[in-house]
């Protein structure tokens, strides 16, 4: 009996292990360069953003003031949102949403979901010129 208490014990860390290990078994056709120093993926005012567990996939994003911003969240690993205060901007989760910035200046960009331990470190910057 204590013989199969033992491997049930075993076999339960194991699938608890595999589970969380965090290994992405996806294939990916790129690199993302979490740097910030990467090319800028917005186009005009459009911008794609990319969350990836307790960080975005840029430091920061540049869109012009007075013109409408088109912003797409899509989440890689993790559960993750972003809010702009100030902005309007609000998503929870992959989506999209559509603001005119009107005043220039840095707004913070934050997860609105708590992800972890890394959620209060989950920011950018969007620069409105």
């Amino acid at each position: 009996m204590r013989k199969w208490l033992m491997l049930t014990l075993l076999l339960s860390v194991l699938v608890v292990l595999a589970a969380c290990s965090g290994k992405d078994t996806t294939e990916t056709t790129g690199q993302v360069d979490n740097t910030g120093a990467s090319e800028d993926t917005s186009s005009g005012n459009e911008i794609n953003i990319t969350g990836i567990n307790f960080e975005f996939d840029q430091a920061e994003y540049t869109v012009k003031a007075g013109e409408e911003v088109k912003i797409t969240y899509q989440n890689e690993e993790g559960m993750h949102g972003i809010a702009i205060d100030g902005l309007d901007v609000d998503i929870k989760g992959d989506g999209e949403a559509t603001f005119t910035p009107t005043e220039p200046g840095e707004y913070t960009i934050y997860c609105n979901i708590p992800c972890g331990a890394g959620h209060d470190d989950m920011k950018s910057t969007l620069i409105v010129t």
